[in-house]
């Protein structure tokens, strides 16, 4: 069975497949606003990056099956649109999302169709730079004074944060020999011992703690009164631009330093790789220091580096050809199981899900995971032979969930306590 227990979508009939999709849909959906408009996620970023594969898969098996339900896919949108509350902004140069890479040989592909897509034999030279966990915002500055900044909302309307984004010491106020039209796009984030120091702030005071720097980052953002976003200790990383009356440069990482020199904070960890090899040692590197970085990310990005090859690669529907997100693992955490429920899915198929005592993983609270099928949890795979020595799973183990790269899902007794690794797959299934 592949990834989450799925069938593969070359085995499903229409009927199975719309059935599939319709539900992925709306969990999808959910998750979009959930994430991008409520800043309370309800999945892990694994979770919703297996549920678009599985959507992208569908698709691809059955090309008409948008069409023929009459409904946008996910797979097509970025983010979500704005909320109540706010003034809406229409970007003018739309914010887009990123594909996603999960391992060595994605990110090697990805250069692979660049360099055909482009016609060329020779090496492509790419960006590769940290990819900040928080929230998307754009600046636009008029004759060098900040005149507006959205929220990415939908990538095409945002919300407007103007008042609030004033307050964030790393945005300046006016910028000095900038063209006279710039927007700057950029991450706002929190740090971790701001993040801390937040958190004792919100015990003292009797308020509820936030889940993770991201959360508490989106949220101080997102605050209808600007000085609550004042009392919060915000940053930005600049990494992009979009209307611009005056080309910055010829290339992204001259265009990043320019905008570095006009007044803005660039990350540090960001390099110029002359292919596929070097992007990769530059991104294990940057995973080797994750933890003492003092900030979340999640992955590394990709650009390719000449802004007229970006140019000539052009844009999906919403995802550049020429840029790339390579994410990191997931974390792990333990818990207890509690119980092990069935569901059935639309098309009747059993899928046994384990309860979990509540544990954070990844800035996500997961109470349950998916498993496999009865005979897996039994010990033995879908002929009867046994696995993990035949061991089975039963309540009070203790277990470790964790997203990882494999397809299966595997589950394996630890140390002498009887306790169990539960492996997560986020396959198959934003900068």
């Amino acid at each position: 069975m592949s990834e989450e227990g799925m069938r593969p979508v070359t085995e499903l009939s229409r009927t199975e497949a719309v059935a599939e999709w319709a539900d992925l849909v709306q969990s999808v959906l959910a998750a979009n606003e959930a994430y991008h408009r409520d800043d309370a996620p309800t999945i892990s970023d694994a979770d919703y990056d297996r549920m678009k594969r599985r959507l992208a898969d569908l698709e691809a098996a059955f090309p008409d099956i948008e069409a023929a339900m009459n409904q946008q896919s996910p797979t097509s949108m970025v983010g979500a649109a704005p909320a109540d509350g706010f003034g809406k902004v229409a970007h003018r140069v739309r914010m887009l999302s990123l594909e996603n890479a999960f391992s060595d040989e994605e990110v090697t592909e990805f250069d692979e169709r660049v360099r055909r897509f482009l016609g060329l034999a020779d090496a492509v030279a790419y960006t590769a730079e940290p990819k900040i966990d928080g929230l998307s915002l754009s600046l636009r500055y008029e004759a060098g004074r900040l005149v507006q900044a959205a929220t990415r909302g939908d990538g095409e309307i945002g919300e407007n944060v103007t008042d609030n984004a004033r307050t964030i010491r790393d945005i300046p106020q006016i910028l000095t020999n900038a063209p006279d039209i710039l927007e700057v796009r950029g991450e706002v984030y929190m740090s971790h011992a701001d993040f801390a120091a937040l958190n004792q702030r919100q015990a003292a005071a009797g308020e509820k703690a936030f889940a993770n720097p991201r959360n508490a980052a989106a949220g101080s953002l997102r605050q209808l009164d600007a000085s609550i976003t004042a009392s919060r200790p915000l940053r930005f990383f600049a990494y992009a631009w979009g209307e611009v009356s005056d080309p910055l440069a010829p290339t992204q990482a001259a265009a990043i330093a320019r905008l570095k020199a006009v007044g803005f904070q660039t990350n540090p960890l960001t390099m110029l790789c002359a292919g596929p090899e070097e992007m990769l040692a530059h991104y294990r590197r940057i995973e080797s220091q994750r933890s003492t970085l003092g900030y979340d990310i999640d992955g590394v990005v990709y650009k390719v580096n000449d802004l007229a090859l970006q140019a000539r690669l052009g844009f999906r529907s919403s995802t550049p050809r020429w840029a790339i997100a390579h994410k990191f693992p997931a974390e792990l955490a333990w818990t207890e199981l509690l119980g092990i429920d069935i569901q059935v899915g639309r098309t009747g198929a059993l899928s046994p899900v384990a309860r979990l005592q509540p544990v954070t993983v990844g800035g996500v609270v997961v109470s349950n995971a998916t498993l496999h099928n009865e005979d897996y949890i039994a010990g033995r795979d879908s002929k009867g032979n046994p696995i993990r020595d035949g061991k089975d799973i039963r309540l009070g183990d203790w277990v470790q969930v964790r997203q990882v790269e494999e397809d299966p899902l595997t589950i394996e007794r630890c140390f002498s306590r009887k306790t169990l690794l539960v492996r997560k797959s986020p396959r198959g299934d934003n900068q």
